[in-house]
């Protein structure tokens, strides 16, 4: 009896402390787990914090879309929340100038000649919600098929553009008439408003790059350029012909007038001189009548006699008379005259 008292005794006794252990075990398992609950709900909400914020990079706009639908544009840069995907995503869009050419494109300008222009254009995306929608849902923010399908619409309007001028307003000797700039501003006006309607797109500058001629066009033009040359030459020439005409009728008018003043002064002076000389004579005969005559009379043979003349004259004429009979006295009276029948010879 008591033998089964103490064995069931120790019986119960070793059940309790069995009993025990196993509820620690239990405790000592279920501490971890939880733990491990907490410390990956943790790792999720942080995952999900994460994926919620995006950074907007300056130069750039972020497009929020919710199942693939713009809801909203963030413009600013920094850091900003969205709910994590699929539900929403961030699409960025380039705001920086962007340039694109056309190629080299044949084109006909209006006096039906051939052209080979390339043109380029500079654009962007204005820091505007509603462009920059309308850039996404136009393109889904490819630059690279923004950039394909502007080509295509330069392309375009550089063949109605150019049917609006001459070949000599865009290649010409005289920089007066050439309208580079007349022909960027009308391609610049013309695909303007079709970027900005279809693509949310602006303009910021078009030029030409290269403007070429094919072989026909340049022979014409170079025949175009030749004849305008000639056309020049000739104008100037005639101007010059003119001009000349004009300088030696000048000359010749100038001419006559200072000959006709030189006769005029040269009449004066000889009419002075000759006045003059009345006067002094006058004064000289008043002052010696006889002096007077046979100055004047040695003149006259001075005139009329040479060193080769011979003549035969009466002594008792004029004006050998003064060399036969001298100067003659106030009164007229003088030495006895030579016989008048008598003649002599006088030879210088």
């Amino acid at each position: 009896m008591s033998l089964l008292h103490s064995h069931a005794e120790g019986h119960g006794h070793h059940h309790h402390h069995h009993h025990g252990d196993h509820g620690d075990a239990q405790g000592k398992r279920g501490g971890p787990f939880y733990l491990r609950v907490l410390l990956a709900l943790l790792c999720v909400v942080i995952a999900i914090a994460v994926a919620s914020f995006i950074s907007v990079r300056a130069g750039e706009a972020s497009v929020i879309t919710r199942f693939g639908q713009p809801v909203r544009v963030l413009l600013e840069p920094g850091l900003a929340w969205r709910l994590p995907a699929p539900i929403e995503a961030a699409v960025p869009v380039d705001l920086r100038l962007h340039t694109t050419s056309s190629g080299l494109q044949d084109v006909g300008t209006r006096d039906g000649l051939r052209i080979i222009v390339q043109a380029y254009v500079a654009w962007r995306v204005a820091a505007d919600p509603n462009d920059v929608r309308r850039f996404v849902r136009a393109v889904g923010n490819r630059p690279d098929e923004a950039a394909q399908q502007i080509r295509s619409l330069l392309g375009s309007s550089l063949q109605t553009t150019s049917a609006g001028f001459d070949l000599a307003s865009l290649v010409n000797t005289d920089p007066s008439r050439v309208r580079v700039a007349a022909f960027e501003d009308a391609l610049r006006t013309q695909i303007d408003a079709q970027l900005y309607s279809a693509y949310g797109v602006h303009v910021v500058q078009v030029g030409l790059e290269r403007l070429t001629l094919p072989a026909v066009t340049l022979a014409a033009t170079v025949s175009r350029m030749s004849a305008e040359r000639e056309t020049v030459a000739a104008q100037r020439t005639a101007d010059g012909n003119r001009e000349a005409a004009q300088i030696r009728s000048d000359a010749d008018r100038d001419a006559r007038l200072a000959v006709a003043d030189a006769n005029v002064k040269a009449a004066q002076i000889e009419a002075q001189s000759r006045q003059d000389a009345a006067a002094i004579y006058g004064a000289t005969y008043a002052g010696n009548p006889r002096l007077y005559t046979m100055l004047r009379s040695l003149d006259t043979l001075d005139t009329v006699v040479s060193a080769n003349t011979n003549l035969i004259l009466r002594t008792d004429a004029a004006p050998f008379q003064a060399l036969v009979q001298g100067p003659q006295d106030s009164s007229g009276a003088g030495p006895a005259a030579a016989p008048s029948a008598k003649k002599s010879r006088a030879s210088r």
